[in-house]
């Protein structure tokens, strides 16, 4: 049942807008405006996904994103999201954020298309977190909503874990009963990640309708949202798309 009283918190990713931009070159839509946009209407996070080869946000905007925020630290979040690979990490552990979120990439992805296998050898990323940890940056891991790969986050030092959240969509998008099996099946994996200790986030095509049902999911601490968000506001512009979002989570400004 949700408790209105607890916090979610939403942190918009502003991917979309660094697609848009890059698709002509220049610097046209502002990924910096648009962060301002979102944090002056309420979002209490703000997340960039910066992939190796740069197709949308850059390394640059990574930079300024962070030194825009910097002085809003304790109110407003920054989580990037990348695989880790060594010049994300020195870019992390350069900018230091306040969360770094670890995701697994497929050669040829468009979109994150799953969480870590549980069975990735730990050592891979253990190394990894406590590096960013050493630098002072909360650690979230990309996991699909089963019990091994949370456990496998647990046991790799994790602060958190992000359930994907796709398979939850697609099934929501089928019927109501189908996407209330599939929520189940997240209720149970954030039980078990609140029992190791660990905080819960969630993310990829969440929307309007489908938060409807996903945010009363016990423990959850953030979502990440930047597709569907960005979608929105073609049709009814940023500002109010973010305070639609931050609606429908009851975290209005």
């Amino acid at each position: 049942m949700l408790t209105l009283s607890r916090v979610i918190k939403l942190s918009v990713n502003v991917n979309k807008v660094a697609t848009v931009r890059n698709s002509r070159g220049g610097a046209t839509p502002s990924v910096l405006e648009a962060v301002r946009v979102c944090v002056e209407n309420g979002a209490p996070g703000i997340t960039v996904h910066a992939r190796a080869d740069a197709r949308h946000i850059t390394a640059r905007d990574v930079g300024e994103i962070a030194a825009y925020l910097r002085p809003l630290k304790g109110r407003v979040e920054y989580n990037i999201e990348g695989d880790p690979r060594p010049d994300l990490l020195d870019l992390v552990t350069d900018v230091r954020p306040d969360q770094c979120t670890l995701v697994p990439v497929k050669p040829g992805e468009i979109t994150s298309e799953a969480g870590w296998p549980p069975e990735t050898p730990r050592s891979e990323i253990e190394g990894v977190i406590a590096r960013l940890k050493d630098a002072g940056v909360r650690v979230s891991v990309f996991v699909d909503p089963t019990e091994n790969a949370v456990r496998w986050a647990a046991a790799v030092g994790a602060d958190r874990v992000e359930l994907y959240t796709e398979p939850f969509a697609r099934a929501f998008e089928r019927d109501p009963a189908s996407g209330r099996g599939s929520f189940e099946t997240y209720a149970r994996a954030a039980e078990i990640a609140h029992a190791l200790g660990m905080g819960i986030n969630a993310g990829h095509d969440l929307n309007l309708r489908n938060l409807e049902l996903f945010r009363t999911l016990r423990h959850l601490d953030e979502v990440s949202i930047g597709h569907a968000l960005i979608s929105d506001a073609l049709f009814v512009g940023l500002a109010q798309s973010v305070r639609n979002y931050m609606a429908v989570l009851s975290v209005q400004p």
